[in-house]
């Protein structure tokens, strides 16, 4: 006789509402104006995550319309033109779900050195919009700054990926 398989089905809510909401509060928390040791606290892009490993761990129509408000709050909270990082996040979002059958098993390097140019691309995208709208480049240390600390966030992505990505089988 076969014994029933337990499905662990994964919802919206896990994958997307709750990493979304955790993203928004994490951004607020960062962008307060706080000084330790004569440093500002690190502004990394946290969307940037999600934006790269929505698309590995399932398809949605939902993830872009989330990314694209969470770039809207991003260009809010730090003054910047506004749908510039949502633009970036889609950008990255139409990348990783373009090559998806790619990198669906890939080893951990080989998905982070993808999540690197992704942020490159993002980054260079943000560089290359605010040079045109202020007609005045942008500081390189200032972006390296930023890109440094959205680079350490890797770990976060490569474990949402490894938790939810056989969260559902019927997607397989």
């Amino acid at each position: 006789m076969r014994r029933p398989v337990a499905v662990r089905v994964i919802g919206p809510v896990q994958w997307i509402v709750i990493p979304a909401l955790v993203t928004v509060a994490v951004t607020i928390l960062l962008a307060t104006p706080v000084e330790l040791f004569g440093l500002n606290l690190p502004e990394p892009v946290i969307p940037m995550v999600l934006a790269f490993s929505w698309p590995l761990i399932r398809p949605s129509v939902t993830a872009p319309l989330v990314l694209a408000l969470l770039g809207l709050i991003l260009d809010v909270l730090t003054y910047g033109p506004l749908g510039l990082w949502a633009l970036a996040l889609l950008a990255i979002y139409a990348v990783v779900l373009a090559s998806r059958s790619f990198l669906i098993g890939q080893d951990t390097a080989v998905l982070f050195a993808w999540y690197a140019a992704c942020c490159a691309l993002a980054f260079l995208m943000a560089y290359l919009v605010v040079t045109v709208i202020a007609h005045n480049p942008p500081s390189i240390l200032a972006l390296i700054g930023q890109v440094v600390p959205t680079l350490l966030l890797f770990p976060f992505a490569d474990r949402m990926i490894e938790r939810f990505e056989d969260g559902d089988v019927r997607f397989r």
